[in-house]
């Protein structure tokens, strides 16, 4: 597997970080982990295959992790990129997900799921097992940070494991979750005296990677006040693993 991290920031306005979105490539396809409001862009910036995207993963349904949705669809309808596709697109969530992306389609009569391409939604529950592309095996955990959040782990044919958090209060049972990855994609919103108990801080997430012993850890959902601050160094100070902060534009082998 291969990561490529699109919006290593939040909702808040960023010269460098956009909002949540990370491009997975697998031997079976593409998947894009969250869809925040500057995802379709920035999948061409990074000269991504965004036409033949196969699955969307939608961790919540906040306006920095889904707001992009809509305009993705939006423009997969009028691009001449895509007028040839005929391979389906699945939009996997919470339950609630084909309500709140049907509000935005009502909302100014779009029609978003009449495309040159079959568009289906498959809400998943806490817990859930199931295969988000051939040969890549996915489970849920619902996270304490709103009622729908949900953490995925995805597996591939060769062993390859990633989990990615999403945004997340602190929970021991998040680390038994993602155990022995290869790649824990983990939100750090704060430094410290987070102002919320449904995000992390660093010493939360390091706490995380304590118990899990994942191979590798990539801190993303990064405030602004995490500007000029070496990151790495101060995890390094509280977890002797690999860890890195995320980077709009980062490119990762799993």
């Amino acid at each position: 597997m291969k990561l490529v991290i699109l919006g290593s920031g939040t909702s808040v306005p960023h010269p460098q970080r956009a909002s949540a979105a990370h491009w997975l490539e697998t031997e079976s396809g593409s998947i894009l982990l969250d869809c925040g409001p500057d995802s379709a862009h920035r999948m061409a910036e990074e000269k991504l295959d965004w036409p033949n995207l196969d699955a969307i993963w939608i961790s919540h349904f906040h306006l920095d992790h889904v707001g992009g949705l809509a305009t993705f669809l939006f423009g997969t309808k009028w691009a001449p990129q895509t007028r040839a596709r005929t391979k389906p697109l699945t939009i996997f969530g919470a339950a609630g997900l084909q309500d709140l992306f049907s509000a935005f389609d009502k909302a100014g009569d779009y029609k978003l799921l009449k495309q040159s391409f079959p568009v289906s939604f498959s809400e998943v529950a806490p817990a859930k097992e199931f295969e988000m592309l051939p040969h890549v095996q996915a489970r849920t955990f619902a996270t304490p940070h709103t009622r729908d959040s949900l953490a995925i782990r995805l597996q591939d044919t060769n062993g390859a494991k990633l989990v990615y958090t999403s945004d997340t209060g602190y929970a021991p049972e998040l680390a038994e979750f993602a155990r022995t990855v290869d790649l824990l994609l983990m939100e750090c919103s704060f430094r410290r005296n987070k102002p919320m108990t449904t995000h992390l801080e660093l010493a939360d997430a390091m706490n995380v990677a304590t118990l899990a012993g994942p191979r590798k850890v990539v801190l993303t959902h990064l405030y602004p006040e995490w500007d000029g601050i070496d990151l790495e160094a101060e995890a390094k100070e509280l977890w002797g693993g690999e860890v890195s902060a995320a980077l709009d534009g980062l490119r990762l082998d799993i």
